[in-house]
């Protein structure tokens, strides 16, 4: 089963969300945000707005 991550790290006065897909694709965000939550809730909208990716991850699960 394949997992997103989502998460916040330090980046100058705040935070940058990161997306981590299960095939090693990570996406970040260009601006850095005040709170980890704020950084959070950014990158899991990142993850709404492509939703492909989340499909192709039922896609990997199947067999060829």
């Amino acid at each position: 089963m394949g997992q997103v991550t989502l998460r916040a790290t330090p980046k100058g006065n705040g935070f940058q969300a990161t997306v981590t897909y299960p095939n090693g694709v990570s996406i970040s965000s260009s601006e850095a945000f005040p709170t980890q939550a704020e950084a959070i809730e950014a990158a899991a909208l990142k993850v709404l707005d492509m939703p492909e990716r989340l499909t192709d991850l039922d896609r990997s699960d199947t067999p060829d």
